[in-house]
């Protein structure tokens, strides 16, 4: 099959895209250097991605389902990082995932981040992620929602008792 061919790219975003590679070689061979590290079970779920994990919806599970089907679509060569873009499936829809995946010379593999991006398709700059890791709070703010009304407090959407 013949390659689409590409629209030149702005110089802003060319210079976004500066220590990122794409080219098809790297992709494929970081692609085989991960689905290894995976299958051999080398890879440790960082607590940055598990707490994006319990926000957004998705398991581990589906972390490693989109690191051995999806693709690599980005490697950072300056923080040895790989962004994998896959999809994952919540009430039989099928959500896009994108994980950042750092690898280490003895073939572990840290999977540092895992989210649900607003662009799918969109290859993140290497200065975004960096801000997006840097100051993303690693804890997650959640509350959970007591069943029915607490003792002492009336509730909103009561009922009024006819005459």
């Amino acid at each position: 099959r013949a390659a689409r061919p590409q629209a030149p790219l702005k110089p802003q975003r060319q210079a976004d895209l500066g220590g990122v590679s794409t080219d098809d070689f790297s992709l494929a061979q970081a692609h085989a250097r991960l689905r290894d590290a995976v299958y051999d079970g080398r890879y440790h779920l960082c607590p940055h991605a598990i707490g994006h994990a319990r926000a957004e919806g998705f398991l581990e599970h589906d972390v490693l389902n989109v690191l051995l089907t999806g693709r690599v679509r980005a490697v950072y060569t300056q923080e040895r990082r790989w962004l994998v873009c896959g999809y994952f499936e919540a009430c039989g829809v099928a959500l896009p995932l994108h994980v950042v995946a750092e690898p280490h010379r003895d073939g572990h593999v840290d999977i540092v981040t895992a989210f649900v991006p607003k662009h799918p398709h969109h290859i993140i700059s290497r200065a975004r992620l960096a801000v997006m890791l840097r100051y993303d709070d690693e804890h997650v703010r959640a509350r959970t929602a007591h069943a029915g009304n607490r003792v002492g407090h009336r509730g909103k959407g009561r009922w009024k008792k006819s005459a």
